[in-house]
């Protein structure tokens, strides 16, 4: 069965991944901004309608943790509103909706790995605004999965791996933080398991995913902190004769002082989607070393 898809968000890290992914499953729609705008939620409606996908995937947020302190009502529009707005019209039509969202719903006080079940308590606009999409999403009562990831990122320019490789290349000292701890999460495996999940509703992903509908947590298994993934990036970077850098440094978060409050330790247990699928979410660090291959 061919399906009609919705892909929200195709420039940023995870929506280029996913344009691959989920081409082989049927005809997929590709879309970002300009040709969409997320702050304007009644125009996503409109296009929603006119389209009329089976599946609609959000890949699109508002991701920028320091500006959204001094543009709260914005990241809300992005991150809550326009989920809001994709939810209501995929059930409006009998379509299902596949949002992602952020370990920063959590404090990072709990001390071991978070589940689902775990009360949020957001530390900054970022993570309310994606605590506020979550709970519209589920509360549409539609056919929605909501998978909260970790620390997502890519070989294309703009995340975490690629900062550490320009840097590696820029200063002799790199200071990176030791005491924030999460999931390294590979923008391609993510968007091959979405994939995958998608394809085990074979005839029927609709009703597939209206069965398993939820929130899960989907990012790499098991945890780093920023400097223990910073010191692997180096480690497998084939380039390492264009380094600059002689020395690492484990720093602590205060040395950085920064618009936004970060949670500390936000581990995501992914034992209820493994149990959820029956499909599991390599090693944080085999998954970097596939992509850094």
């Amino acid at each position: 069965m061919s399906i009609k898809l919705l892909l929200i968000g195709k420039n940023g890290q995870l929506g280029w991944e996913l344009q691959r992914t989920l081409t082989p499953l049927g005809d997929v729609i590709a879309l970002d901004y300009p040709e969409i705008d997320l702050s304007a939620p009644e125009n996503l409606r409109e296009l929603i309608r006119k389209l009329s996908p089976q599946i609609i995937v959000n890949a699109a947020a508002y991701t920028n943790v320091d500006k959204a302190e001094s543009e709260p009502e914005l990241a809300q529009r992005i991150n809550a509103d326009a989920p809001r707005v994709m939810a209501e019209e995929a059930r409006r039509c009998d379509a299902a909706l596949i949002h992602y969202s952020t370990d920063y719903v959590f404090d990072g006080m709990k001390g071991s790995p978070y589940v689902e079940a775990d009360a949020p308590n957001p530390l900054n606009v970022y993570g309310r605004s994606k605590l506020g999409g979550e709970q519209v999403v589920e509360a549409s009562g539609g056919a929605t999965l909501i998978f909260r990831t970790s620390w997502v990122y890519s070989m294309r320019q703009g995340g975490f791996v690629t900062k550490v490789l320009q840097w590696a290349r820029q200063q002799e000292t790199l200071r990176v933080v030791d005491d924030q701890i999460g999931c390294p999460t590979s923008a391609r495996m993510l968007a091959e398991t979405t994939a995958l999940v998608i394809a085990r509703g074979r005839s029927d992903p609709i009703g597939y995913i209206k069965e398993k509908s939820g929130l899960y947590h989907l990012a790499g298994a098991g945890a780093a902190s920023r400097y223990e993934w910073a010191k692997a990036i180096l480690e497998l970077d084939q380039g390492k004769d264009e380094h600059k850098v002689k020395e690492l440094l484990p720093s602590k978060t205060n040395e950085f002082p920064t618009p936004a409050t970060r949670p500390l330790q936000t581990e995501l247990s992914i034992q209820k989607f493994q149990q959820a699928f029956g499909l599991s979410f390599p090693g944080w660090k085999e998954s970097l070393k596939l992509l850094m291959a």
